[in-house]
């Protein structure tokens, strides 16, 4: 699956963006998505992620009642919408995808090594 990630751009801090996650090349509903950053300087870092069937959402402590992920699968296309941003979610975004297996504990989706497919980033600046 090909993923391509759009959206970003500068926002002032206290404004709100809205990522979309486009796929193509397979079933996007067989696939957990996720997102995540990686700020200058810093490691790439769990966002949010979204299960195939967007029953279930998981989200990193620092962006939990402020980023909602939601997913579209007749649309192919998953969306992150950040509110409420602060200089500290400068960072570029990336979306992938993941085949999940069977069973899976609570915490797969939180590493990015759980996911198969990624797209390029999309680059989030918040000014303060």
């Amino acid at each position: 699956v090909q993923l391509q990630a759009s959206g970003g751009g500068l926002v002032q801090a206290g404004g709100s963006l809205r990522l979309s996650c486009a796929a193509s090349g397979r079933t996007f509903s067989s696939y957990g998505m996720g997102w995540f950053r990686q700020a200058p300087g810093k490691e790439r870092e769990f966002v949010a992620a979204i299960s195939w069937s967007g029953s279930s959402s998981y989200y990193a402590d620092s962006v939990k009642g402020r980023f909602t992920i939601s997913r579209d699968n007749v649309k192919n296309t998953g969306y992150l919408q950040m509110n409420s941003l602060n200089p500290e979610d400068t960072a570029v975004y990336y979306c992938a995808a993941s085949v999940p297996p069977t069973y899976y504990s609570n915490n797969y989706y939180y590493t990015g090594l759980s996911y198969d497919y990624w797209g390029q980033g999309t680059q989030v600046t918040v000014s303060s």
